[in-house]
């Protein structure tokens, strides 16, 4: 098993799991969206069914012809078996030719996320089916090797937001416009730059940088062109995904020109709420997600501003788990308690859709004794020059 150590209580919760359910194998069929799937066996499949089974204390993973070299540099579990095009077998007959020589299989565990059509293949056969697994507990403790992952491509976000902040801060501002390389700088064009960046560095953004300039900063997930204004604030979020499918987040906004009022008075009461809810999670492990939820929501509505489902104000969640999913528990609107290893966001934002918004997020590492920054990013409304070779020049 490549990594034995980091891995095992991830299959000893399957196996308590095989307990819990009276089963004697687990059985996973899916292909590399699956973000499950490519928690449980580290492999970066292609785009057509493979199977993951757990049984008599064995982690199998059966792949798809001439994937079997990239299998064993990838696959943390104990064995593999390739599945021949030639032979017509489908993922979900390779998993019972596994299971039959287990040996005294009579129900297997599956997921609740299979498919209908998996779900009726497998049905169909001498085996009682049973779902409802829940991996979210163990998940949710990232190992030594998620967090070294984790923390590798938070580290190429840092570069990325780096890249952003430099244009914006190099750019020079003609009449109400800001020019960079002898062209207006619109959100397309600075998330294409971000987004240039990260496939440089070896990860992709999976569709999901966000940079909004002004009013748009308050559509949180916005994707559209628009001119970047100077005075205006400017909300960048990366949050890219590596080979393995581990995602990083972060979120900073900028206001290159001069800083007004209203910037200035909004950028300072989020940045209050970002130290309110580290300040919360710096009590330690034990705390519930939703109490720093509620801390950051205090430190907003104290400067007179409301949140929920307000237009002005706060109007979204302020953190979330990440790992194989962008967003995954712990959520800051559940109860759940926070645990050691867990990898959570820290994101308070404040918007007005006639004016712009704020947002600031960190991705933090809980400890024995609070939390620690995966990255130290800083945090400034005025965009600074922070990497080389940021051409300007016509």
């Amino acid at each position: 098993m490549v990594e034995t150590e980091s891995m095992s209580h991830v299959y000893q919760h399957l196996a308590n799991e095989l307990m819990t359910h009276k089963a004697e194998a687990y059985v996973h069929i899916g292909d590399n969206r699956d973000d499950t799937l490519r928690y449980l066996s580290a492999f970066n499949g292609p785009d057509r069914d493979y199977a993951f089974v757990f049984a008599d204390n064995e982690a199998i993973l059966c792949v798809p012809d001439s994937f079997e070299a990239q299998a064993q540099r990838e696959f943390v579990g104990d064995k593999i078996i390739e599945l021949q095009r030639s032979e017509r077998t489908s993922a979900v007959n390779r998993a019972f030719e596994v299971l039959d020589m287990v040996g005294n299989v009579r129900q297997i565990l599956i997921p609740d996320s299979t498919t209908y059509a998996v779900y009726h293949e497998l049905a169909d056969s001498q085996y009682k089916i049973k779902t409802g697994s829940n991996l979210w507990p163990t998940r949710s403790i990232k190992t030594p090797n998620e967090r070294k992952r984790i923390a590798a491509i938070e580290r190429i976000t840092e570069s990325a937001m780096a890249r952003a902040e430099s244009i914006l801060a190099s750019a020079t501002i003609s009449e109400n416009e800001l020019i960079w390389k002898c062209k207006p700088l619109t959100t397309d064009r600075l998330r294409r730059e971000i987004n240039a960046h990260l496939a440089r560095l070896g990860v992709t953004d999976a569709n999901n940088t966000v940079v909004g300039s002004g009013p748009s900063c308050a559509e949180l997930h916005y994707n559209g062109d628009d001119l970047i204004r100077p005075d205006r604030t400017v909300l960048i979020d990366i949050a890219p995904q590596d080979s393995g499918g581990y995602y990083g987040d972060m979120t900073r906004t900028f206001v290159p020109g001069i800083l007004q009022e209203w910037e200035r008075e909004v950028y300072a009461i989020v940045s209050e709420a970002l130290k309110a809810g580290l300040e919360r999670i710096a009590e330690g492990p034990g705390i519930k997600a939703n109490s720093v939820h509620r801390r950051i929501c205090d430190s907003i509505e104290s400067h007179g501003y409301e949140t929920g489902d307000v237009d002005v104000g706060l109007y979204h969640g302020t953190g979330h788990g990440i790992g194989t999913r962008l967003h995954e528990p712990p959520f800051f609107s559940g109860d759940r308690y926070l645990n050691k290893g867990n990898i959570v966001t820290i994101e308070p934002g404040l918007y007005d859709p006639s004016r712009g918004g704020v947002r600031l997020e960190d991705l933090v590492v809980i400890t024995d004794d609070g939390y620690e920054k995966v990255v130290d990013y800083p945090l400034s409304p005025t965009p600074e020059v922070r990497v080389d070779s940021i051409m300007t020049r016509c």
